[in-house]
């Protein structure tokens, strides 16, 4: 069995083997995804927004990025197809935390789940107020129950999405801006008539 020089080759040196692919790091996954700004990939700090599909994004650098003319995502040309988040501060939260995903800088105010990752939480596009989704759903009001205002199904927008969610946060996103065109309309159309009987 010896090559020449009277070696004995290793079972690795005959037999090729598939090597695994790459995993994530989840615990680093979750970190940059719910403490790290989508576009400039810096820490996020207030005023932290939204887009439609439900990525994190520090305010100043989305402002950057349209007045710069930086390559930013496709369904974002201005900032108001973002919304501003109203979040809860996490009173166990300390700055020497930051890369521990244990103890985040934000919780739900309903249900005190943190949010890291491990729970899915929502905004509402009429108020941008966070929570957990389980909060959302013992509650099960048409008011948010932060700030009372109304809101509907379509305003719900779950944070850092993937798989099925990412393509119902596409089309409540488009639903979203139909039926802000349409109002636009209608407004417009009110205008229109207001004139013509102030004539």
């Amino acid at each position: 069995m010896g090559c020449d020089g009277g070696t004995i080759p290793r079972r690795s040196e005959l037999v090729k083997i598939k090597k695994k692919p790459e995993t994530k790091d989840k615990t680093s996954h979750l970190i940059f995804q719910w403490r790290y700004c989508n576009i400039s990939q810096q820490l996020l700090q207030r005023p932290i927004v939204t887009c439609g599909l439900g990525k994190l994004y520090n305010k100043s650098s989305i402002i950057e990025a349209i007045i710069n003319k930086e390559s930013i995502p496709n369904h974002i040309r201005t900032l108001k197809d973002t919304v501003e988040l109203n979040l809860t501060n996490n009173p166990e939260f300390h700055e020497d935390n930051r890369t521990e995903i244990e103890t985040s800088p934000f919780i739900c105010s309903v249900t005190g789940l943190e949010m890291s990752g491990k729970f899915r939480f929502v905004a509402l596009w009429s108020c941008g107020c966070v929570f957990s989704e389980r909060a959302l759903k013992e509650v099960n009001m048409k008011t948010c129950p932060k700030c009372l205002k109304s809101f509907h199904e379509m305003d719900v927008v779950i944070l850092n999405p993937s798989g099925e969610d990412m393509k119902n946060m596409v089309n409540r996103m488009e639903l979203r801006k139909k039926r802000k065109k349409r109002r636009l309309h209608e407004k417009n159309a009110e205008i229109q008539n207001k004139k013509i009987k102030d004539i």
